[in-house]
């Protein structure tokens, strides 16, 4: 995985004043990754919560060009960049960094991003992924994990929260045939600048993900952002590796050993229901057999902990069950 590279912050990109929550994971990538692309990239951000904090009316934090249109469009507003930069000749030593949230990404955005990188156009697209629509009110996205409570996916007598496995969106980004996909972490935010060096040294389109908690949606300790981020990855919840021309590296593996979900879920409230309810410890057996298959994944069956792989067949066990139940 990218080693840590050195840079300054003598002249920001993204300056100081903006109006982030506490412990903004987003904030935080969103600045590095800026500052890692340089004053000489025009950036584009999609409707959420990065575009509302940093250029509240009349002031902006942005000291390079940036333009905010629609919601759904921020890769479409890339490509505009792209073309005219090229018909006036001036496409060289300009980078062109394309933004959203993963609501506008993976949903009500997807159709411009596929479509400017079915086309080939020259843009790196950095997803800040925390989760859910948390600028307008915690709903649900298709990057949402599986039982998060969330304001349209709420835990309760009749559900369990989001009933929906997260869209494997870094899949369907390479599935495009672009030269660079990477998918990184807030929590280990020291190599996000090789990571962006990196992406920019390919032409055409590229994509980073970056997990980013969202203390707010989360209901989790801003002073334990990256920590909780750290735990994401360390418990194999969130897989973090990149894909440079068609080959997968992933990051290198915990040197501690892998960690059992509840570290990651119980700290955060959108899954305090899971640690309440009687049966919730099936629901968390689920999560951990989930993250024995992200793990097997990436390193290997023999990489899987004895206690994931025990909670596999626990999980098999209760789909089996379930499934020999009558319906009602």
């Amino acid at each position: 995985m990218a080693s840590p590279v050195p840079f300054d912050y003598t002249n920001r990109v993204l300056k100081p004043g903006y109006t982030s929550c506490l412990g903004c994971g987003e904030a935080l990538v969103m600045r590095i990754v800026a500052q890692a692309a340089g004053a000489k990239s025009v950036f584009t951000n999609c409707t959420g919560c990065s575009e509302i904090f940093t250029s509240r009316y009349p002031q902006s934090s942005w000291s390079a060009p940036w333009i905010h249109s629609l919601f759904e469009n921020s890769a479409a507003i890339a490509s505009g960049v792209y073309y005219a930069l090229k018909h006036k000749k001036k496409l060289e030593g300009t980078n062109i960094i394309a933004m959203g949230g993963d609501g506008g990404t993976a949903d009500i955005g997807l159709q411009c991003l596929s479509g400017a990188f079915e086309r080939g156009d020259e843009m790196l697209y950095c997803c800040w992924d925390n989760e859910a629509y948390m600028n307008t009110g915690i709903q649900r996205s298709s990057l949402t994990p599986i039982d998060a409570s969330t304001t349209t996916s709420p835990s309760g007598k009749a559900s369990w929260g989001n009933d929906r496995p997260k869209k494997d969106l870094p899949a369907i980004m390479a599935a495009h045939g672009i030269p660079y996909v990477g998918v990184g972490s807030c929590g280990y935010y020291r190599e996000l600048p090789a990571m962006v060096k990196r992406a920019l040294g390919y032409r055409g389109p590229k994509y980073l993900q970056v997990h980013a908690v969202c203390p707010l949606g989360w209901r989790s300790d801003p002073a334990q952002t990256a920590v909780l981020a750290r735990l994401a990855f360390e418990t194999g919840c969130y897989p973090l590796y990149e894909i440079l021309e068609g080959q997968t590296k992933p990051h290198r593996p915990p040197k501690e050993g892998w960690k059992r979900v509840e570290e990651y879920l119980k700290p955060q409230g959108r899954f305090r229901h899971l640690f309440r309810a009687a049966d919730g410890a099936e629901r968390i057996v689920r999560i951990q057999a989930g993250a024995a298959a992200n793990i097997r994944k990436y390193y290997g069956d023999d990489a899987v902990p004895a206690f994931a792989k025990e909670a596999e067949q626990k999980a098999a066990d209760l789909a089996a069950k379930a499934k020999a139940q009558p319906s009602a």
